[in-house]
């Protein structure tokens, strides 16, 4: 199924999909109709025995909600001593939907096997640039990529032929890295003859040297791919910028949050626009709340059913998560997809929405035919255990400091969470119980 309107909403197709607002109290009524305050579940905590396959599966987020940097939270061992059987195998699929993409998949998934003492396999994992595979169209072009980790080795794994890395850039123009003077070129470098012209950039995630890569990208920006060439006049519309991961902030083992790849994107932005007097625009904005990350984490929450032989199609996701500027807003936006979708089905095939944003280009999810659409809602549960403080409110007004990106406008509905509880273990006892699975 291709993912109703564009891969990036616009302002004015978000604000168009939006559930209509409710208050945080009746949002976890539930929750105080089963013995608990706000927060808190009653305290069987008895590993429920299921008598039918499942007709739902979870979305987990991981730093904040599984692990705090590098160490297992107590409560995500608890949660899945109920999720799998006496043999470790799975009872409910399991999506770990995480912003993370400074790795491999199948190193994400030893991590995770390791903190949880349960197998994780690479099918359960999606990065932040995981559904970049899709973006077939792009495969065959080189492209600059910026981060941190194997970025070549994961540019590659997810189909792109043509790789070029910033420190290659930065080694074929050394004079274009002047900020660090230990760095600069002592004498006069020869010019690098044959370099390729680049034709994309794809940021995966925070880079170490914010400096080389804020340069270095900007230049490729201007110069249409040829740095090294001289500056004649700025290029607009800029070359396809592919960005993955947009969290302004992340938890890790601090007691404060730490900045994330949306504190990059918005350095990137605010000096493009600074030096050209334009916006930068973006080919396409993927990973957590992007609808098109949440729809590939379907596809292999569906795939998992399937594997395991269990015939009841999956109607319900649970994404569970710690950041509502990432997690819960992406939970809802898709919600509102889901809910758009099924009202789009009595139609004659899917049309794209008038309202988005014209510049985005759409792009059709080539998932798999057999990828049946079941799916009927995807409800978001906030965690205290990471980004979110339980002393502190979501934002309730617009004039409110917004952590999403710029390309996602701010609404009160779409950061409130369907349930907020203490941590995942409770957040996967409230799934059972309201799926009366057990």
């Amino acid at each position: 199924m291709a993912l109703p309107g564009s891969l990036r909403p616009g302002r004015a197709l978000l604000r168009a999909s939006m559930p209509p607002a409710r208050g945080l109290c009746s949002r976890v009524r539930w929750l105080r109709a089963a013995g608990g305050g706000r927060g808190r579940l009653p305290a069987d905590r008895g590993p429920p025995v299921a008598s039918q396959p499942p007709a739902f599966g979870f979305l987990l987020d991981v730093d904040g909600v599984l692990v705090r940097g590098s160490q297992a939270l107590p409560a995500a061992r608890r949660a899945f001593q109920r999720l799998a059987d006496g043999c470790g195998r799975l009872r409910v699929p399991v999506v770990f939907l995480t912003n993370a993409g400074n790795c491999l998949r199948s190193a994400k998934a030893r991590e995770l096997s390791q903190a949880l003492g349960l197998q994780v396999s690479p099918e359960q994992v999606v990065l932040s640039h995981s559904p970049l595979q899709l973006f077939s169209r792009f495969h065959r072009r080189c492209v600059l990529v910026a981060g941190q980790g194997p970025v070549q080795e994961n540019a590659q794994h997810l189909g792109f032929k043509h790789v070029v890395t910033v420190e290659a850039l930065r080694k074929a123009y050394p004079l274009l890295d002047m900020v660090d003077l230990s760095r600069r070129p002592k004498e006069l470098p020869r010019p690098t003859p044959g370099f390729p012209t680049i034709e994309g950039v794809i940021l995966f995630g925070e880079p170490v040297r914010w400096e080389t890569n804020l340069q270095l990208i900007t230049d490729v920006l201007l110069s249409n791919g040829n740095p090294g060439a001289e500056l004649q006049d700025v290029p607009y519309p800029h070359l396809p910028i592919l960005a993955c991961n947009m969290d302004l902030l992340w938890m890790a083992e601090a007691k404060m949050p730490r900045f994330g790849h949306g504190t990059f994107l918005l350095c990137l932005e605010s000096i493009y626009k600074k030096v050209t007097g334009r916006e930068l625009k973006y080919e396409a904005l993927i990973g957590k709340p992007s609808p098109v990350t949440y729809r590939y984490a379907q596809y292999l929450i569906q795939q998992q059913a399937e594997k395991q032989g269990w015939k009841t199609p999956i109607r319900r996701l649970y994404a569970v998560g710690d950041n509502p500027m990432s997690d819960i807003y992406g939970a809802n936006l898709y919600n509102s997809y889901l809910k758009s979708a099924q009202q789009s089905q009595a139609q004659a095939g899917l049309k794209r929405s008038p309202q988005a944003a014209s510049a985005q280009a759409e792009v059709s999810l080539e998932l798999r035919n057999d990828c049946n659409n079941s799916v009927e809602s995807c409800e978001s549960i906030l965690v205290c255990t990471g980004v979110y403080q339980q002393n502190r409110d979501v934002p309730k007004e617009p004039e409110a400091v917004f952590h999403g990106h710029r390309d996602f406008c701010f609404d009160p509905s779409l950061v409130e969470p369907s349930y907020i509880v203490q941590d995942v273990d409770d957040a996967v006892l409230l799934a059972f119980k309201k799926e009366n699975w057990s």
